[in-house]
């Protein structure tokens, strides 16, 4: 974390002198007064500088990737995280051997990670984000396969005229089977139970 001290004869001027001496501007720093200063007599006489200390503030994304890069090294894998931006969004793709271990049965391990660095992401910064993290393209593999569960599931409660529980799932992955069943008239979805055995009923 890189912070210095600036005087100048008013508050904006060390500010200001801060700002240039850490090639930066004022939305990424906190600023902090130690001393007012004041104008002396004539604007000469007994004038005091005024002292602040400017603290770049830390970077949320930068954060939560090396908090990543932490996690994955104490599980003893090797990876690659690129990430991702968009809007208030952040994607951290990993990418390497034995990425399998990161996954864990049915996404499990990968979903704890990815709540693990939406903390971080979000634990003292000024913005919010929400984060995917995502492990050599596994969740639009297993996209694929709640729709397809899904749809099978709906069949099968269809059929039987009976409702069908599926198995507990995180909030996200519940809203994929939700919305891939929007569309058909013939049943109707909804989530019970309590964190984190809450689940999907399929209801004809």
């Amino acid at each position: 974390m890189r912070e210095i001290t600036a005087s100048g004869q008013t508050v904006e001027e060390a500010v200001q002198s801060a700002l240039e001496q850490l090639n930066t501007t004022k939305d990424q720093v906190e600023v902090d007064v130690i001393d007012e200063g004041k104008k002396g007599l004539l604007g000469v006489f007994g004038s005091k500088r005024a002292i602040v200390k400017v603290t770049m503030a830390q970077n949320q994304i930068e954060q939560a990737e090396k908090f990543l890069q932490e996690v994955t090294e104490n599980m003893n894998v090797s990876t690659q995280v690129t990430t991702t931006v968009e809007g208030n969004h952040v994607t951290f793709e990993l990418s390497g051997e034995k990425i399998a271990l990161l996954i864990g049965k049915r996404g499990q391990t990968l979903n704890a990670i990815q709540y693990l660095v939406h903390l971080v992401l979000n634990k003292d910064g000024k913005a919010y984000y929400t984060a995917t993290v995502d492990a050599e393209g596994y969740r639009g593999r297993r996209k694929e396969t709640l729709e397809s569960l899904a749809h099978k599931m709906a069949d099968k409660a269809t059929r039987l005229n009976k409702k069908v529980a599926l198995e507990p799932m995180p909030a996200f992955e519940r809203k994929l089977i939700h919305g891939a069943l929007q569309g058909n008239k013939d049943i109707s979805t909804y989530s019970d139970g309590v964190e984190p055995h809450r689940h999907i009923v399929i209801k004809p």
